[in-house]
């Protein structure tokens, strides 16, 4: 008997077992999945109403399933750390994101869907702030930097269209701060900052949190 049989017949077979598998296999691979981005509604809704079934099909993987119902969102953290090579400059930003996350959060600034807005300029200052002084990418590398947030599914740019800031050459784009951040990056994490306030440290701890969208794939 396939695993998700029990779960596709619950349905009626209106989802095959193939669906349940493919929304399993998205969910490790993207480690946060939205129900509003595009094409992962079904997926996430899958989820949610089985969430006792993904739990048991990803703990033996060393997975832990979270399901965020009010914001619609699902994650499956690594319960085990792994080495993998992030940079500092990943791992500093995906710090800093997280602090400014807490921040705007505690103020109420945040959207219907628990998202936190953050502009360029803002986004340089605090990391300065946060980091004793370090420079923030800018350009190509700030954008290539983005997309590793995209990856782990913590952080998103916004889009041209809808943005206030696009057609703003100082600022192309607004960073979206998304509320799996504080899953992917336990409270733990935010400690961590110190170690990268001297130049010469080397990357650890947190590198291990996002390691398993490093090593598995990750969205594009």
């Amino acid at each position: 008997m396939s695993f998700w049989e029990n779960a596709a017949e619950s349905t009626k077979n209106v989802v095959t077992e193939d669906e349940f598998e493919a929304a399993a296999n998205r969910l490790v691979t993207e480690q946060v999945l939205y129900a509003a981005d595009r094409g992962s509604k079904l997926a996430y809704g899958l989820i949610r109403d089985f969430e006792r079934e993904f739990k048991r099909a990803l703990d033996p993987l060393g997975y832990v399933v979270r399901v965020n119902s009010q914001l619609r969102y699902a994650c499956a953290i690594p319960k085990h750390a792994r080495t993998s090579p992030v940079t500092v400059d990943q791992t500093l930003l995906a710090l800093v994101l997280r602090r400014i996350f807490d921040e705007e959060t505690r103020s109420g600034h945040h959207d219907e869907n628990g998202e936190v807005a953050c502009d360029l300029v803002t986004l340089e200052v605090k990391y300065k702030q946060t980091t004793g002084g370090r420079e923030l990418a800018t350009g190509g590398k700030l954008v290539a930097l983005m997309q590793w947030m995209r990856r782990w599914g913590i952080a998103r740019v916004s889009d041209e269209e809808t943005s206030q800031f696009g057609h703003d050459a100082d600022q192309p784009y607004v960073v979206i701060i998304r509320p799996g951040i504080a899953d992917v990056l336990g409270e733990a994490a935010l400690a961590r900052i110190a170690l990268f306030t001297n130049p010469d440290a080397e990357v650890d701890g947190v590198g291990h949190t996002v390691a398993p969208t490093l090593e598995e794939g990750g969205a594009a």
